[in-house]
């Protein structure tokens, strides 16, 4: 069930226009019975406009009736038939100032053992820019006598399942790699 959008002002209309008990509109609108109480005597929630359940959806004229007959019976909210909301990505990982410095060592690693993977993955993958990857693929990068390649999970630039991902999109061989991050995982 959804959230009901705004509950005290919901709770207002409810106590103003309807016969529920106080537990029932609390149940509802989520709020303690004596919040409830404490709005019906005007103590709380003061100048607060009713904003009407009917009218938006979220209850029924019908479902009302029926628990005003029924004080023990809980109101039910209505279904919608609105799609949800799509859930939104979390954008760029965090990387530490630390784990930095490792990207070239994880890009030079991709591209030595599957070139196959275009550099927009690889971007997406490890979290760099084309520029640094085409510098790395021509060998023209600042600090290429430095850069060895090592393997981006072991690195913790990515996981295993992200690179397997991005190997099978491209079309590469997935068993090497897999072998290469066991072997990386017994080195002491």
């Amino acid at each position: 069930m959804t959230q009901l959008l705004m509950p005290k002002a919901t709770a207002v209309w409810l106590i103003d226009n309807t016969g529920l008990s106080f537990k029932q509109i609390g149940e509802f609108c989520d709020l303690h019975v004596l919040e409830v109480q404490a709005i019906a005597d005007g103590e709380v929630a003061v100048g607060i406009q009713g904003y009407d359940p009917v009218a938006n959806g979220q209850l029924s004229k019908a479902e009302i009736d029926r628990c005003e007959l029924d004080p023990e019976v809980k109101l039910v909210q209505s279904k919608t038939n609105l799609p949800q909301p799509t859930s939104r990505t979390k954008g760029p990982r965090y990387v530490p100032v630390a784990r930095r410095g490792d990207k070239p060592d994880a890009i030079a690693w991709v591209v030595k053992h599957h070139p196959e993977i275009s550099d927009a993955q690889i971007g997406k993958l490890i979290g760099t820019t084309k520029d640094t990857i085409k510098k790395i693929r021509e060998r023209t990068h600042w600090n290429i006598a430095n850069i060895t390649a090592k393997h981006p999970a072991m690195l913790g630039l990515c996981t295993q399942s992200d690179l397997n991902t991005a190997i099978e999109k491209s079309g590469g061989e997935l068993k090497a790699s897999e072998e290469q991050v066991e072997r990386l995982s017994e080195i002491p």
